[in-house]
């Protein structure tokens, strides 16, 4: 089992930034890719982004690419995802996930998730 709580979401204005943090319990977080997703009303959730064990390749969704950058502490058990330049558009509640060795980019390749924490981005 694999605990997550996330931390740092809040209200910011258009062209801000904003850091977020995710807490892994457990022991296996070294092992893991680990992603970042998230949910606005009414719309499905959407991958952010994501990064492999190590910490050495990243990927980012096409919405965020070149604003938000993601990585990981592993001597910490913790995932960030840096966000700038934020939009309106960006406003939504951020999930922290954990997936296996070599998860992708899909909710389905993805075994734990936190509570959430919600992002709004004032024009």
């Amino acid at each position: 089992q694999v605990q997550l709580v996330e931390s740092g979401g809040g209200l910011v204005q258009a062209g801000g930034s904003l850091r977020l943090s995710c807490a892994a319990s457990g022991g296996t977080f070294p092992r893991r890719t680990m992603g970042w997703f998230r949910q606005a009303p009414g719309r499905e959730r959407e991958f952010v982004a994501r990064i492999t064990p190590s910490g050495g390749t990243t990927v980012q969704g096409d919405s965020v690419m070149g604003r938000f950058t993601i990585s990981r502490d592993n001597a910490k058990n913790t995932v960030y995802l840096q966000m700038n330049s934020l939009k309106p558009e960006d406003t939504a509640d951020y999930y922290c996930a954990a997936g296996g060795w070599g998860s992708g980019s899909r909710v389905s390749d993805y075994d734990y998730w936190g509570q959430g924490t919600q992002v709004t981005v004032s024009s």
